[in-house]
């Protein structure tokens, strides 16, 4: 599982589901008001929520010196909800686990796929989650490494 680890030496050009304008994690200081018990079902009767507020750096970043944000450009992985535009928050201090979406680097270039460790045939999988982009098969012959497991993405609706 060594040949998994590489270091991602420089950025590069990107391509595919691409990270574009990364940028740091930072206390932006925002807050916004937060109504809770809002109901995606049945309608329930409005309650007063004023003064409660949420701070969503402090909600997504669990780790600000490891922590960057990126604007995704492409579709490989709109299946899972994780579209063309979207902000990804990628906390670089997490170990990739089986089923993370990561931010990594093969062969110089950067994607966000899904991460999978095939012990069997000691390889790893970084997979789409749209059915017109293949699977990528990481073998001992690539340089790869996860830059990153995204904890969070934010898209318009």
């Amino acid at each position: 599982m060594i040949f998994l680890l590489y270091i991602c030496r420089k950025f590069v050009a990107m391509s595919e589901t691409q990270l574009s304008q990364i940028s740091e994690a930072k206390d932006m200081g925002i807050t916004l008001e937060i109504a809770e018990g809002l109901q995606a079902g049945f309608p329930s009767p409005a309650q007063d929520y004023a003064g409660e507020s949420i701070d969503l750096a402090r909600e997504m970043v669990r780790h600000p010196e490891s922590t960057f944000y990126a604007r995704i450009a492409g579709d490989s992985m709109r299946d899972a909800g994780i579209h063309n535009g979207d902000i990804v928050v990628i906390d670089r201090s997490l170990e990739a686990q089986n089923g993370n979406y990561v931010a990594a680097c093969i062969d110089g270039e950067f994607t966000i796929k899904e991460y999978r460790f095939d012990a069997k045939n000691q390889c790893a999988w970084l997979i789409p989650h749209n059915d017109a982009y293949p699977k990528i098969k990481v073998t001992a012959d690539n340089q790869f490494c996860v830059w990153g497991v995204i904890t969070h993405c934010v898209h318009k609706m």
